[in-house]
C-alpha cells in the first residue's frame, strides 16, 4: 500500500456547516444606513443654513454698515460746518458814539503821484479784487486745517508660526512626525 491509497479523495466526506444568515452583512447595512441618514440630515441642515440663516445675517450686516456710513457722513458734515463757522470772524456792529473832541484839522499839502513803483508791489497785486483775496485766504485756512498725519508702517507684523518657531523649529517638527510614523509602523507589526 502506498500513501496515496490512504487518501482516497473520492470517498472523502466533507461536513458542511449549516448555513445561517450572516450577521456581519446585517451589521454592515445597519451602520451604512445610519451613516447615510446622518449625511442626509447634515446636508439638509447646510441647505437650511445657506438659504435661510445666512441671507438674514448678510442683510443685518449690510443694514449695520449702511447705518454706520450714514452716521459717519453726518459727523463729517457737522465737523465741516463747525470748522467753517469757526473760520468766520464776527462783523463789527455800528454803535452810536459821540464825536471825538479834537481840534479842527488844518490843511496839509499833498504830493502829486509819480510813476515810480513801490517796492514789493507788482502789477498783478495792484489789480487783485478783495473778494478773491478773501476766498484765497479761506482756502488756505481750510487746507491748513485739513492736513492729517499719514500713518506709515514701522515693520512687518510678528505673527504666525514661522515668526515664533523659525526654520529650526519647523525641521524639528517634521523630524518628530517622521519618527511617529516609524514608531507606529513598528508597533503595528509587533516586532
Amino acid at each position: 500500500m502506498t500513501l496515496m491509497d490512504d487518501f482516497d479523495l473520492d470517498n472523502m466526506e466533507v461536513e458542511e456547516e449549516p448555513k445561517t444568515e450572516e450577521s456581519g452583512n446585517r451589521t454592515f447595512l445597519l451602520v451604512a444606513g445610519i451613516l447615510g441618514g446622518v449625511l442626509i440630515i447634515s446636508l439638509v441642515c447646510i441647505a437650511i443654513y445657506a438659504m435661510v440663516i445666512l441671507p438674514k445675517r448678510r442683510e443685518a450686516d449690510s443694514a449695520a454698515v449702511a447705518e454706520i456710513n450714514a452716521q459717519n457722513t453726518e459727523v463729517a458734515m457737522l465737523s465741516a460746518m463747525t470748522a467753517e463757522a469757526q473760520a468766520w470772524t464776527a462783523t463789527p456792529s455800528l454803535t452810536a458814539t459821540s464825536a471825538p473832541q479834537s481840534p479842527t484839522p488844518t490843511r496839509t499839502p499833498v504830493l502829486a503821484p509819480t510813476d515810480t513803483p513801490v517796492a514789493g508791489m507788482g502789477a498783478a497785486e495792484e489789480d487783485v479784487d478783495p473778494r478773491t483775496a478773501t476766498v484765497a485766504a479761506l482756502f488756505t485756512q481750510q487746507a491748513a486745517g485739513a492736513k492729517t498725519a499719514t500713518p506709515a508702517s514701522t515693520g512687518l507684523p510678528d505673527t504666525g508660526f514661522m515668526d515664533n518657531a523659525g526654520i529650526p523649529g519647523l525641521v524639528a517638527l517634521a523630524a518628530s512626525l517622521v519618527l511617529v510614523i516609524f514608531l507606529a509602523r513598528r508597533l503595528r507589526t509587533g516586532a
